[in-house]
Formats: C-alpha cells, sequence, structure tokens
C-alpha cells in the first residue's frame, strides 16, 4: 500500500506512553526521590546559601536555584509520564507500528532500526528511540510491514519512509 499523505490521527486525550514494569519502576524511583530526599537537599543548599548573605554575587544560591528549577522540571515530566503511561506487556505482535515496538524502516533508501516510543524504555539498549509525535513517528503510528508513506521534515524536505517490520520490544 502506498500513502502520501501525513500519519492518521492520533487517539484523542493525552499523549500515552508504553512501559515496560521495570522501567516504570525505575522512573517512580527516580520519582520518589526526586520529591523527597533531593527536594529537602536542594532546600537546605538554597537556605544555606541564603545565610551567606548577598544573594546578587552569590553563586552557591544562584546554582541551587537552577538545579532546584531543573529538578521541579523533571518531578512534573516523570509525574506526567508515569500518570499517563500504559504498564505492562508489550504491544501484540502483529506488525502493526504503535508505542512498544522495535522498528525496521527505510527512511530515504537508508534501512534504520529503533525504538518507536519512549526513551525511557530504551535506556540500557543501543537502540535509537523515535517517539508517536515526532515526524518520523507521526508518520509511521498505525502502519504495517509494507506500507509507504512519507512525511515533511522540520527543513521542509519530503521524507520517502517504507515500514520493513514492526516486532514488540523484548527490553
Amino acid at each position: 500500500m502506498t500513502d502520501t499523505t501525513q500519519s492518521p490521527a492520533a487517539p484523542s486525550g493525552g499523549q500515552q506512553a508504553w512501559l515496560t514494569q521495570e522501567a516504570y519502576d525505575r522512573l517512580k524511583a527516580e520519582l520518589d526521590h526526586l520529591s523527597g530526599p533531593a527536594r529537602q537537599e536542594i532546600v537546605q543548599r538554597i537556605e544555606a546559601a541564603r545565610e551567606e548573605g548577598d544573594l546578587k554575587e552569590n553563586g552557591g544560591y544562584h546554582a541551587a536555584k537552577e538545579e532546584q528549577g531543573k529538578q521541579e522540571g523533571r518531578i512534573r515530566q516523570l509525574t506526567q509520564l508515569l500518570r499517563d503511561a500504559t504498564v505492562g506487556a508489550a504491544p501484540a505482535d502483529d506488525g502493526v507500528v504503535e508505542p512498544g515496538m522495535v522498528v525496521v524502516a527505510e527512511v530515504n533508501g537508508t534501512e534504520r532500526r529503533f525504538l518507536f516510543g519512549s526513551r525511557e524504555v530504551a535506556e540500557g539498549t543501543d537502540l535509537d528511540v523515535y517517539s508517536p509525535t515526532s515526524p518520523l513517528g507521526g508518520a509511521i503510528n498505525g502502519r504495517s510491514a509494507g506500507d509507504e508513506t512519507s512525511y515533511t521534515a522540520p527543513n521542509g524536505k519530503t521524507i520517502a519512509v517504507k515500514v520493513v517490520s514492526a516486532e514488540p520490544f523484548s527490553g
């Protein structure tokens, strides 16, 4: 089947990631640490730096505040990811591209193998990851082996894609 249109419409609702139970547990432990002991540690460092006096020229204070901002961003990111995640068994081995599948695709004539889904799942592997919201991910989401499509790259070029295979990620 050849289709040169953009990808099928995404499902309504929030962006849902597929996570293995191991990835979910690892991310939950990170969230618990960041929102508990790590958050307290940053607050203590900010307080200690405040006690040193003039905040305009206090490098320790500014570094701690910057770190606190990054940490709070990661807490928000993890909270949303874990709240919206589908956890458990990999998707069915039906050859359809969906989150949790290892995809082989020919992109502009070059074969690529990657995980379609969330980079948190692929941690510790050598797989590249494409999310369903990326231009390539949006073009192949819901497609099957043998399907051809294309997408417009951020630079405006049309990129041809052929799905070669899609198999469940086994971790």
